[in-house]
């Protein structure tokens, strides 16, 4: 029977993160995935990095999470070389796009905001814009730019990462949970000083009834084109519609990619399941799309696909201590964020198993929060 300090079930972003800082505090790491290391959402991701600012909101916790893994992988990307190319990382920037005045407006708070904490932050009006994406329509009112963010490849990060952990990779799906110890479906078991619970939805079995919902997303991606973007596209309501729990939404978000190719998103349908696309939702999605590059419609799409993202009833992840077995700990729930914030999720979750001083308020995402049932 293998045995291993730390036993990661799932091997997505945040699996692959956790897998990582394991490893870095000097612990070996196994990681039980069923299909393929980076598949799941983690492949049906943009791979977009961004910092996520609080203006307006009612607390700052996803701006800490997200500026702080930022800063992770920053530092991530300088101690190789070799990293930007692997994880295929370009510093895009953000462009979020006001449709009207009172878009604009909120672009304007969020410069100060972004501002006042120390971040990049520049607005464009509408002939400024023009200039810089020409390919827009000339309709939009102006936008803010994030010079920072930036994109990567998240199946490619997800095996670098594997590679640095030097983790043991078991093939198979988890028929069983118990403190310290993880059984399959071929019967075979495994024990570990700790497991930790990062396989998306397919954690529900393992948690409260009802703390994680699906919500399926469309993507579709253009055949190349010589005349391109350079910046990441966003709605400036993209977050909000992001959060919402009762409404279908489609957002205008379009990313470049490196062979002159659009990606094009995005599409919440809460609580579908079924990796089938949806022809009236991906062309709804389309339409908004087209709205802001009326190029769009002149295009060959190459590929479409859907995915499922793993989000939580309340919007903030599940970092912490399971709130029934011991020694077990959950990482899970980011829903549209995994990618940025799966470094910040790992280091978090490292202190809190450890008994070491936490970099951030964990409070925020203890999975206690949605009651101590276990449904499996």
């Amino acid at each position: 029977m293998l045995k291993a300090d730390v036993l990661i079930i799932g091997a997505g972003i945040v699996g692959a993160a956790c897998a990582r800082e394991f490893a870095r505090r000097g612990l070996s790491v196994a990681v039980v995935e069923q299909s393929a290391p980076g598949g799941g959402a983690t492949a049906a991701s943009m791979g977009h990095l961004l910092v996520v600012d609080a203006e307006g909101a009612s607390d700052d916790h996803e701006y800490q999470l997200s500026r702080r893994s930022m800063q992770l992988w920053g530092q991530w990307l300088a101690e190789s070389g070799e990293h930007e190319h692997a994880s295929e990382f370009q510093r895009c920037g953000t462009l979020w796009l006001a449709a009207d005045d009172e878009e604009w407006l909120l672009a304007q708070r969020k410069a100060r905001w972004l501002q006042s904490q120390g971040m990049g932050a520049e607005l464009l009006d509408a002939q400024a814009l023009r200039r810089l994406e020409p390919l827009l329509h000339p309709r939009l009112v102006g936008a803010l730019r994030v010079p920072a963010d930036g994109r990567v490849y998240p199946p490619k990060v997800v095996q670098r990462w594997l590679d640095e952990s030097r983790a043991t990779l078991i093939r198979g799906e988890v028929r069983d949970l118990r403190p310290g110890r993880v059984r399959l479906q071929d019967g075979r078991l495994f024990s570990a000083a700790m497991v930790v619970l990062c396989g998306g939805l397919a954690s529900r079995r393992f948690l409260p009834a009802g703390c994680l919902l699906p919500k399926k997303g469309q993507l579709a991606i253009t055949q190349a084109r010589e005349q391109t973007l350079r910046h990441q596209l966003v709605e400036l309501g993209y977050i909000k519609k992001a959060h919402l729990v009762d409404e279908d939404t489609v957002s205008f978000n379009v990313q470049p990619r490196p062979a002159g190719q659009w990606l094009i998103g995005s599409s919440r349908q809460i609580g579908r399941e079924e990796r089938e696309i949806d022809l009236p939702m991906l062309r709804r999605m389309l339409a908004c799309a087209a709205d802001y590059l009326p190029a769009l419609p002149q295009q060959s799409l190459l590929r479409c696909w859907s995915g499922i993202r793993p989000a939580s009833a309340d919007g903030q992840p599940l970092i912490g201590a399971h709130p029934s077995l011991r020694n077990t700990w959950v990482a899970c729930g980011h829903e549209g964020l995994g990618i940025t914030t799966s470094l910040a999720s790992a280091e978090l979750l490292a202190e809190l198993s450890l008994a070491q001083p936490p970099s951030l308020d964990a409070r925020p995402y203890d999975p206690a929060r949605f009651g101590n049932a276990h449904p499996a």
